[in-house]
């Protein structure tokens, strides 16, 4: 709305003593107002008290104001800044700044509430008070104000002062110059303009600029800090006393409105935390605008990946005036931890596809709506496994080219169940979210992720974990790489498919020939690694040694998938062989597994934060995004030879919480033995174990304790003829 949709009286007169007082002016201009300039005798926070919807709208609004008054304020608004008083004697002037430690012990409400706007309005650099004596001596006593709603000028001039029995009982009067009603009113405005100009700028030869730091120091001493929502909740608190009927109509018009913007407020999108986004979300929102927004955002674990992503649909919202979007999760967890985080943002309207939820009825009747120009708001957040199913396509690719697309844990795009659906999709603006964009040992999935995204190493935004510590996102970490040999029958074994292999060994280019056998002689051999007995009796040593220290509590294991023959030949779980081995060394322990056969995932991350639970054992439930702040030790058991499963993994460990200074992290590097080997044996194991040593190394680099872990690191290197200074320096 503009000034020139108000509805003025005829005369563009306001007074006391008819049908339109000044109130009604203010509370209609000062909402829709840009700028307010304000040159008066002196201002009361009675006014406030009255106007302070219509003020906390125009705060809110983005408004900026400019105020010339004296340094003296009206002995009623001194008394009313204090509790339980009576308005008297207004005509009496007195220097609130003698008094102000009682003055601060005493605000009243409206007072208080005064004293906060103005300092709000200080603190972001959208109020000006300039105090001022006219003649040198004598107190300033002019009564004007010029406005502005970003089209037009409006000025007032009259015998009113800013004080609450100006506006609503004595016969005070005001009257409104607006450009559209006559020449004279553009020229007047013109002169008020360049009057207050030179007043504001200390050119004006009858006005003589005083110390304005004093009257600054009393705001910001009595001002309490507060955000726009509280000052608008305030607003709402304070009431009326006695008025007259016309006033009170007013005023009752003026709350059912200002109602209605609360209620719009509070179904308003918005950042969730005070201070806005940080830098770096802001640079991943210009990043990826400027590859046609498109692209993949490589954040480290734990720098809010979620939050930058949602940042860019809060954008689309604050530049289009809606949001849709889908989000695609590749667990249960993660889609109800995502519901919380897009709630955050106030983002209200969500569906959630997957986990047992009825979403089919509610999506259909939206297509439906959609289809016929309905283009509601909405949130979908599925997983991975639900947005592949034909029955969700077919609805979908009916709203698809308008709504954004979040990929989280975007690797999981290069999968073939979903890459075969990426070239039927039709989306404009999209964001893959990963710590680990890469999928290893797929370069075919890798360029159909890539492709998709438009995007290519280093990616549109790239936010590394080195940077994530320097920034204080990520909490510190000591890290124990723990050296475990296999035994003498799993390293025949072993040796033997390494023999078969040298065949397929290209030693020119240090790699393994294209075929088939290759891929089927390596999974065995990483069988073998990944089920090594040794790792069940360091993990009991582990666990001891957290015993001593009163370490442990919050512990993560990851534990080798699959099966093992126990001591009674029979096949089991190698998880259930961990539990029985803890449970018989240590049966005091409270542990846990957390897999996809365990019920009730929720309490047991809860269990898990509150204590309850001190060691909870996963395989892979928990390497993608779950976010359980607690974790304090990790125990990698699991010797993977992706390094996006270790990252991910590293990740849970090293969020930050207020009760953990940092983290602790022992990881099992499987070497098999050097006895025996030919030299061509050994060159393939020198090639294998260098790339072991490249995520251990890595991570090692940054730690706490980089000399401690560094000395068994080179124990390894030693023997394979490695240089880790020169493995880190490459990476």
């Amino acid at each position: 709305m503009k000034f020139k949709d108000l509805k003025f009286p005829n005369t563009y007169k306001y007074s006391s003593d008819s049908d339109n007082i000044p109130l009604e002016f203010y509370e209609d201009t000062f909402p829709i107002s840009k700028t307010i300039d304000l040159l008066l005798g002196y201002f009361s926070s009675n006014a406030i008290k009255v106007l302070s919807k219509s003020f906390a709208e125009f705060i809110y609004n983005g408004g900026k104001m400019r105020l010339v008054t004296n340094h003296f304020y009206s002995n009623s608004d001194y008394n009313h800044l204090l509790n339980n008083t009576k308005i008297n004697n207004e005509d009496k002037i007195i220097n609130i700044f003698e008094d102000i430690v009682e003055l601060e012990k005493n605000l009243s409400q409206e007072g208080q509430h005064f004293f906060d706007c103005l300092k709000y309005l200080l603190n972001n650099k959208r109020l000006e008070l300039i105090p001022v004596k006219f003649n040198k001596f004598d107190l300033a006593h002019c009564k004007k104000i010029i406005l502005f709603d970003g089209n037009d000028y409006i000025s007032t001039d009259g015998s009113i002062n800013f004080t609450l029995s100006a506006l609503i009982k004595n016969s005070e009067s005001l009257q409104v110059d607006a450009p559209w009603v006559s020449d004279v009113s553009k020229i007047r405005i013109e002169e008020e303009k360049n009057n207050f100009q030179k007043i504001y700028e200390n050119k004006h030869p009858n006005y003589e600029h005083i110390d304005k730091s004093e009257i600054i120091r009393v705001v910001n001493q009595l001002g309490q800090n507060k955000n726009l929502q509280d000052l608008l909740d305030d607003s709402l608190q304070l009431g009326l006393d006695l008025y007259s009927n016309k006033v009170i109509k007013i005023k009752k018009l003026k709350k059912e409105r200002f109602e209605a913007l609360i209620d719009k407020i509070e179904r308003t999108p918005k950042f969730p935390f005070p201070q806005g986004p940080r830098d770096y979300q802001k640079d991943a929102y210009i990043a990826w605008k400027e590859n046609s927004y498109s692209g993949v955002f490589a954040m480290a674990t734990g720098t809010g990946k979620t939050i930058t992503s949602l940042n860019c649909l809060l954008n689309i919202y604050t530049n289009e005036g809606n949001y849709r979007a889908i989000i695609l999760v590749p667990s249960i967890a993660l889609l109800n931890q995502w519901e919380e985080e897009v709630k955050s943002f106030n983002f209200r309207n969500i569906l959630k596809v997957g986990g047992g939820n009825n979403w089919e009825r509610d999506f259909a009747n939206y297509c439906s709506n959609y289809s016929w120009g309905l283009k509601e708001d909405l949130v979908i957040i599925s997983t991975y496994g639900s947005f592949t199913l034909d029955r969700f396509q077919n609805l979908y690719k009916k709203i698809q080219s308008e709504f954004l697309l979040i990929a989280d844990e975007a690797h999981n795009m290069g999968a073939n169940n979903i890459k075969s659906k990426l070239s039927n999709l039709n989306v404009s603006r999209k964001i893959g979210l990963s710590a680990t964009p890469k999928r290893i040992y797929d370069p075919e999935g890798t360029l159909a992720i890539d492709n998709f995204f438009n995007d290519s190493p280093p990616y549109t935004y790239n936010f590394s974990m080195e940077k994530a510590m320097e920034f204080g996102f990520l909490t510190g970490y000591k890290y124990y790489p723990l050296i475990v040999e296999l035994t003498e029958e799993e390293f025949e074994e072993y040796s033997l498919i390494s023999k078969r292999l040298l065949k397929y060994f290209d030693f020119k280019n240090g790699v393994f020939r294209d075929d088939p056998m290759v891929e089927i002689l390596l999974l065995r051999r990483k069988n073998i690694i990944h089920k090594a007995h040794n790792k069940i009796d360091l993990f009991s040593t582990v666990v001891q040694e957290l015993k001593k220290t009163n370490k442990d509590k919050y512990v993560f294991a990851y534990i080798p998938e699959g099966y093992t023959n126990n001591e009674e030949g029979e096949s089991t779980k190698i998880l259930n062989e961990y539990l029985k081995r803890v449970h018989k060394d240590f049966p005091e322990t409270k542990m846990n597994s957390y897999t996809s056969e365990d019920q009730d995932l929720n309490d047991i991350l809860k269990g898990f934060e509150e204590g309850k639970i001190e060691i909870l054992f996963a395989m892979k439930m928990l390497d993608e995004g779950v976010d359980v702040p607690r974790a304090e030790v990790g125990i990698f058991a699991s010797s993977t030879g992706n390094p996006r499963q270790f990252i991910q993994r590293r990740g849970r460990l090293l969020r930050k919480h207020k009760d953990k200074a940092y983290s602790t992290i022992y990881d099992m590097v499987v070497i098999p033995k050097l006895e025996s080997y030919s030299d061509d044996f050994f060159n393939i194991e020198k090639s294998l174990v260098r790339n072991e040593l490249n995520r251990v190394a890595y991570f090692s680099s940054l730690s706490m304790n980089f000399y401690d872990s560094k000395d068994t690191l080179l124990s390894v290197c030693k023997k394979y003829n490695l240089d880790l200074d020169t493995i880190i320096n490459d990476l």
